[in-house]
């Protein structure tokens, strides 16, 4: 059976890090197998929807390099969802119910009060049919709740957490239809995994208890012969915490614009993600095949994933110097070729970086005060310049030679004049693309100053 997964965000904001890491756990165990990864846009809510954040989730997947191989939209699957209910109607499954907001409140207060679990208690099953036609009457129009069956055991084996198992009878029947005909979360979602053939739903341990009454709906569909499908594969994943262990307000904030307004490179992202939360250590690996072939659920651990924004710094630096020239040349400076990127990339943490590194090799630089004997060595090293395939080399080769300096005072005075800074690129590779006459100049310069 090929494996097929989804990813199922609402279009209601941008996606964030938590929903990143769902899209790409789902998409790397679609592709472990050779399946298919799709994308559905779960888009009932026409009041809250917004078709840039529709697009907006299309660009952030592409930016991810996670782009899946077919894009369903819920919108326009009404027709199913109505056929669905309409199965569930015929079988007995979904029933009117009339309380309202206020009313539904008064009653948890109460049960919590009793210190009974605030379920619903299905008044409204118990309402005879001219009671309905009263209230319909008074013009209250229905929410729908679907029934669920307390004699049926609910149980799967979570890719996660392992064995569950769920007394129906502990949890409410949930509502899957506004009284203004609009559709909740759970059928939509159940209808569209049969029709689509997913074959595995991983998302956060938040969804746990859906899952117990969508695993119901499943049957329910199946038995009414709605589709005749296998009920999914599930698996739970723990959540995304701050490093401090809490849950924070700030992940859901932190979203692929705030991530490209930092210079954070998608495969750090992808490379931290990937394996966050498991048992597997998370490393600076830019080869997506690596991460892919990997992925394992039996990894995954039930404690919390703590995510630390400057471990993905550390993570970042680490992927810059791997970039090849071909992966960043658009967003480097003109005039860096292949030699010079390989030259700046180590010492530098985010590609935009590359500019103020750069500047070492077209100038203008700011050359420190000189002490007058280390004038006088730089005035040498103007007048020993000899250009070669290798002039970084010989010059402090023949400086040695001549003024019996090593190590520090040889090496940093000339630092410090040809680029203006104490530390930076191996002058090996930074002389050669200063050039003979611009090197000459500064080592001039500054034995003048």
């Amino acid at each position: 059976m090929t494996t097929i997964t989804r990813f199922a965000p609402s279009p209601t904001g941008r996606l964030h890090v938590g929903n990143i890491r769902t899209a790409l756990h789902n998409w790397l165990l679609a592709k472990k197998s050779g399946g298919r990864f799709l994308l559905r846009i779960d888009d009932t809510d026409a009041s809250r929807s917004r078709e840039e954040y529709v697009d907006a989730i299309r660009a952030e997947l592409a930016w991810l390099g996670l782009e899946p191989d077919e894009e369903e939209r819920q919108s326009q699957r009404l027709e199913k969802y109505e056929a669905a209910f309409a199965a569930l109607k015929e079988a007995g499954r979904v029933y009117p119910a009339y309380e309202t907001a206020q009313e539904l409140e008064l009653k948890r207060k109460i049960q919590l009060g009793r210190g009974l679990p605030p379920i619903y208690d299905r008044a409204s099953l118990a309402l005879t049919d001219e009671q309905r036609a009263s209230k319909e009457a008074e013009g209250i129009a229905p929410h729908w709740r679907f029934r669920l069956d307390h004699e049926e055991p609910i149980h799967w084996d979570d890719g996660v957490r392992g064995p569950q198992k769920f007394d129906a009878a502990q949890l409410s029947d949930p509502v899957i239809r506004r009284a203004d005909g609009s559709w909740l979360y759970m059928l939509p979602s159940a209808v569209d995994d049969l029709d689509m053939g997913v074959t595995d739903v991983l998302r956060g341990e938040d969804h746990v208890s859906n899952t117990a009454v969508q695993i119901q709906m499943f049957t329910a569909l199946i038995a009414a012969q709605y589709q005749a499908q296998q009920i999914p594969r599930f698996a739970h994943e723990a959540l995304l915490v701050g490093k401090e262990g809490k849950l924070s307000k700030r992940l859901g904030s932190l979203g692929c614009d705030a991530f490209r307004e930092r210079d954070i490179e998608p495969e750090s992202l992808i490379a931290l993600l990937a394996r966050l939360g498991t048992s597997q250590p998370v490393e600076p690996i830019a080869e997506r095949g690596h991460l892919v072939e990997t992925f394992d659920l039996a990894t995954f651990g039930r404690a919390p994933a703590k995510f630390d924004e400057d471990e993905l710094q550390r993570l970042n630096a680490a992927i810059v110097h791997q970039l090849d020239y071909a992966d960043v040349a658009s967003r480097l400076p003109d005039g860096m070729d292949d030699t010079g990127w390989h030259a700046i990339r180590p010492n530098l943490s985010h590609v935009n970086e590359a500019a103020e590194w750069w500047r070492l090799v077209t100038g203008p630089i700011e050359q420190p005060e000189f002490t007058a004997e280390d004038r006088q060595f730089l005035a040498e090293a103007a007048r020993l310049l000899v250009w070669s395939d290798t002039p970084w080399e010989d010059l402090t080769g023949v400086l040695k030679q001549e003024t019996g300096r090593k190590g520090k005072p040889l090496f940093l005075p000339l630092r410090q004049a040809l680029t203006g800074m104490d530390h930076g690129p191996e002058m090996k590779e930074l002389l050669p693309l200063i050039g003979e006459g611009e090197a000459r100049a500064r080592l001039e310069r500054a034995a003048k100053a």
